[in-house]
């Protein structure tokens, strides 16, 4: 009877001692990663950005954006950059690369934003952001405020090695 006891008790404890080994000897995979909290140091230096999405210049018309960028971060929260971008197959800029500066923030969980001037315009574009790859990559969407008409705009910066 005692052994019967204590069969069943080891049915039972021994998958649970080894599930508690394996979770207290498996580190987690924020730790595994090496990765630290971001900050606005996350992003330095040059990203290749493609940017798409569509414009809405008046209700029921859309019109689609295409473009490509050069951004230069400096690690202490600002940027500059160009870029050149084809709306509706006509570029937007008479230059063939409009430059821009502008300032970011990077949250400790890699969210952000990013707020872009562009002088020869006088637009001022507003992305939020999120930094993955341990800053290798950044994802953008512009948000509003708008200059000019609503629109559903995305871009991925990848950093130039």
């Amino acid at each position: 009877m005692q052994k019967q006891l204590i069969s069943r008790i080891s049915i039972f404890a021994t998958p649970l001692m080894l599930t508690a080994a394996l979770l207290t000897s498996v580190p987690s995979a924020r730790a595994d990663s090496g990765d630290a909290p971001c900050s606005d140091r996350t992003l330095r230096g040059d990203y290749g950005f493609t940017i798409e999405g569509l414009i809405f210049p008046a209700p029921g018309v859309s019109v689609p954006i295409r473009g490509v960028a050069l951004t230069h971060f400096d690690g202490s929260g600002n940027l500059s950059q160009v870029d050149h971008i084809i709306a509706g197959g006509d570029p937007v800029s008479p230059l063939d690369w409009t430059p821009g500066t502008g300032t970011y923030h990077v949250n400790a969980d890699c969210t952000g934003t990013i707020h872009i001037s562009v002088p020869s315009t006088g637009d001022l574009v507003n992305l939020s952001i999120v930094v993955v790859k341990k800053g290798a990559v950044i994802q953008t969407v512009v948000t509003p405020p708008y200059a000019g008409p609503k629109r559903t705009v995305t871009s991925v910066g990848t950093r130039v090695d």
